[in-house]
């Protein structure tokens, strides 16, 4: 199978994460796409992360009713902080009867020869790349690339920052949130403080 892995702290899990990656899984070649729950971005204030296996939780939540999206907790045996070569690495040797690729944005795209091993992750998977509204421009090394394959899907503008600080503010956000995440957030009184 060819399975995308789509990287994410998911803090918390929303449906513009839900709308990417369907929208990759049914419009490209993946037969699955795996939210891989990342423990610790090295970006990332560690402070505002809720932990692993509440935010796994969520994501198990956002996904049941979708055969084609699943959760993953892979990296959180993995040493920190998280590199995706070693994920790659790990999770083709595990599960080596399946191809995986990257799903991310184009964001990251522009930032991506800063990444560790960039160059033995393009030798060895594809990138599939959704738009993203953001400064800057792509490096020009990855624009024609073969491995790199840019997915005209739809622009998402939500993120987890502006979901939490509205719960925080009081707000309603709920519909932004997939069936089962918002209970679970508002049962444990998550993002209040």
């Amino acid at each position: 199978m060819n399975i995308g892995l789509y990287f994410g702290t998911f803090n918390p899990i929303h449906v513009g994460h839900l709308i990417i990656a369907n929208h990759m899984v049914e419009n490209s070649n993946l037969d699955e796409v795996w939210l891989v729950v990342t423990p610790h971005n090295p970006f990332k204030k560690k402070s505002t992360l809720l932990d692993n296996h509440h935010r796994f939780e969520l994501a198990f939540l956002a996904t049941e009713k979708y055969d084609k999206i699943k959760p993953s907790k892979i990296e959180f045996d993995l040493p920190q902080p998280n590199y995706t070569i070693n994920t790659l690495v790990h999770i083709s040797e595990k599960y080596s009867q399946h191809n995986f690729s990257i799903i991310m944005g184009e964001d990251n795209l522009k930032s991506f020869h800063k990444w560790r091993n960039y160059e033995t992750i393009l030798e060895h998977h594809t990138i599939f790349v959704y738009p993203r509204i953001s400064e800057g421009k792509t490096a020009t090394q990855f624009d024609q690339h073969p491995k790199v394959q840019k997915i005209a899907s739809p622009i998402i503008q939500i993120s987890s920052t502006h979901i939490r600080n509205g719960i925080k503010e009081g707000k309603n956000i709920e519909p932004m949130l997939p069936d089962g995440v918002w209970k679970y957030i508002d049962d444990m009184n998550f993002y209040r403080k």
